[in-house]
């Protein structure tokens, strides 16, 4: 379970814009803020299904644009290949290792 609350997480982070108000709503409430279905259909006065409902489709939606863009995956790979550069850069001068750090960084940040 915890392994699908960090992927749904990650993918909210990239595709967030793309999903209506009310699937990033309910996402944020359930996913974010830990809210059980029951306050959630509460506090937006609907049932606890149409809430599950929603939350689904709102996952489906997520799995679908990462299946069609891939940041996620393209961002985790980016993440490992500079944490192997990193690993190698013990083998280079201070200076070096400096610059090299700068360039990795501006590489982490572009997200």
């Amino acid at each position: 379970m915890l392994e699908k609350v960090l992927r749904v997480n990650a993918l909210y982070d990239f595709y967030q814009p793309l999903l209506t108000p009310k699937q990033q709503e309910y996402l944020n409430l359930y996913y974010l803020n830990d809210f059980s279905l029951g306050e959630i259909a509460e506090k937006s006065q609907v049932t606890r299904q149409a809430v599950h409902d929603n939350l689904k489709r709102a996952e489906h939606a997520l799995e679908a644009f990462e299946e069609k863009l891939g940041l996620f995956r393209k961002h985790e790979v980016r993440l490992s290949v500079i944490s192997k550069m990193r690993a190698l850069s013990g083998h280079l001068n201070s200076e070096e290792r400096e610059k090299l750090d700068s360039f990795l960084n501006e590489l982490e940040n572009l997200d």
